[in-house]
C-alpha cells in the first residue's frame, strides 16, 4: 500500500481529538494516549465503561517503552512477544506506574501491540508515539470494516474528528490476545 495523506488525522489526534483507521481485521477508534480528554471522549462515543481498559497500538516496541514495562518480563516472555509484533497479536504486559487509569482500567497490565497495518505504521510513526486501539463500534455491535460504515455508524456524532479511508487487512477476527507472564491466551 502507498502512504496516504494522514495530515488531517494527525492534525485530530494532535488536538485531543478521536480518529477512526484501518487495522489488521477491523476499524479502530484511537487518540493520544497522553490525554485523557481524549480517552474520555473515545469511551463516550463506544458507551464503553472506563474499568474495561483500552488497548494501545503502536509501530515498534520501542513506542511502547513509555507505557508498558517490559523490564518485568524474563527473555523467554520477551522473545514470545517480539517473535509475534509486528503483527495481529495483543498482549497484555505488566503496566508502568504513571499510566493512565483510563487505559489499563481496573487492571495492574496493560493490552499492547505492534501492527503490521501500513497504516497504522505510518500513523504511529509520523505521530511518534502509540495510539489508543480500540474497535470502531458502539458496545455490543459488530466492529466495521470499511470506513462507511464507521461513518454511518458514528452519522451526526462530532466527537470523532477524522475516517482514515483506506481498507483493513483482511484478517476475519480481531487480534488474539495473550498475557505476558504466563503466556495464556486471553482472547
Amino acid at each position: 500500500m502507498n502512504e496516504i495523506d494522514l495530515s488531517n488525522a494527525l492534525d485530530v489526534l494532535g488536538t485531543q481529538g478521536v480518529i477512526a483507521y484501518p487495522t489488521e481485521s477491523v476499524f479502530g477508534l484511537g487518540c493520544d494516549p497522553d490525554c485523557d480528554g481524549a480517552i474520555e471522549k473515545i469511551l463516550a462515543l463506544k458507551k464503553r465503561p472506563a474499568y474495561k481498559g483500552l488497548i494501545l497500538i503502536a509501530a515498534n516496541i520501542q513506542q511502547l517503552t513509555d507505557y508498558a514495562d517490559f523490564s518485568s518480563l524474563n527473555a523467554k516472555q520477551l522473545a514470545a512477544i517480539k517473535k509475534t509484533w509486528p503483527g495481529p497479536v495483543t498482549w497484555v504486559v505488566p503496566k508502568r506506574k504513571n499510566l493512565s487509569k483510563l487505559i489499563c482500567g481496573d487492571f495492574a497490565s496493560v493490552a499492547v501491540r505492534v501492527s503490521a497495518h501500513p497504516v497504522v505504521q505510518q500513523l504511529c510513526l509520523a505521530f511518534d508515539k502509540p495510539i489508543i486501539s480500540t474497535s470502531a463500534n458502539l458496545t455490543g455491535l459488530a466492529p466495521p470494516t470499511t470506513s462507511r460504515e464507521v461513518t454511518d455508524m458514528f452519522a451526526n456524532q462530532p466527537l470523532l474528528g477524522a475516517v482514515i479511508d483506506a481498507p483493513v487487512s483482511g484478517l476475519s477476527a480481531p487480534s488474539h490476545i495473550y498475557d505476558a507472564l504466563s503466556g495464556k491466551r486471553l482472547r
